[in-house]
């Protein structure tokens, strides 16, 4: 979780100046969905977590809040 929380920071909450803290949080579903779906992660071997999915990996969600 340690792990996941810097790149947020990293990648999400600094990486632009948000208008809104709706705008923010519609923004967050979406970059979710790239981080569980597409993004690669060393530690899937370049894959994305979802794609452990089929390998019984439980701690993918949706959204953080």
């Amino acid at each position: 979780m340690e792990r996941y929380n810097r790149i947020l920071a990293e990648e999400f909450l600094y990486a632009r100046t948000w208008t809104s803290e709706q705008e923010r949080s519609n923004a967050l579903s979406v970059w979710n969905t790239h981080y569980n779906y597409h993004r690669p992660h060393g530690a899937v071997g370049g894959q994305p977590p979802a794609a452990m999915l089929d390998q019984r990996v439980t701690n993918v969600v949706a959204s953080y809040s």
